[in-house]
């Protein structure tokens, strides 16, 4: 024979172990999801404008690339890294790492180039920005840099493409395509 007050009990039971796994469940849940959050990389800086111009010089002197922030967020130099794509102009690609290239001297015996060594490596070649320490590349700000004659002769009308690498995202925050001029 049942109780008639017997049969409340199993439903409060019931009830509680439901609240219960619930409750596990979520636990486990926001531990999973919190533990990935905290592992999202921080967003790349928004560069929304640039503008770009490469001069050939004549002589023994390469051309001059300048690469002018015009609209967005202020570009730590230290998290930069300048790639130059001349495979049209000349067959080559370098790289300008460990940035800022302090006196302005990135010589390929440092530590300051990868790849193809494109660059001008003589006093003073890189300016701005990506040549001063503690380098803080601001809206309106110019950087340069010079490309060794010897190494990528740059014709009038040759293009390269410059992309500016924020390294702790591996993301381009500056594509600009130049045309010798």
């Amino acid at each position: 024979m049942v109780r008639s007050g017997s049969r409340g009990v199993s439903s409060v039971i019931a009830t509680i172990l439901l609240v219960a796994v619930v409750v596990v469940l979520a636990a486990t849940v926001s531990v999973f999801v919190f533990g990935v959050a905290d592992d999202v990389d921080e967003a790349a800086p928004t560069v929304a404008q640039s503008s770009g111009e490469l001069v050939t010089q004549e002589g023994n002197d390469g051309g001059i690339v300048r690469l002018t922030h015009e609209g967005g967020d202020s570009l730590a130099v230290s998290n930069l890294e300048i790639v130059v794509d001349a495979r049209k102009a000349c067959g080559k690609t370098g790289r300008l790492v460990n940035l800022p290239a302090e006196g302005g001297d990135p010589r390929p015996t440092d530590e300051y180039v990868r790849g193809d060594d494109v660059f001008d490596n003589s006093y003073n070649s890189v300016g701005g920005p990506i040549g001063e320490a503690g380098g803080v590349w601001e809206v309106g700000g110019t950087s340069t840099f010079r490309l060794a004659k010897s190494e990528c002769p740059l014709d009038r009308g040759d293009s390269i493409t410059v992309h500016v690498v924020h390294t702790p995202t591996d993301s381009i925050v500056i594509e600009q395509t130049m045309t010798a001029r």
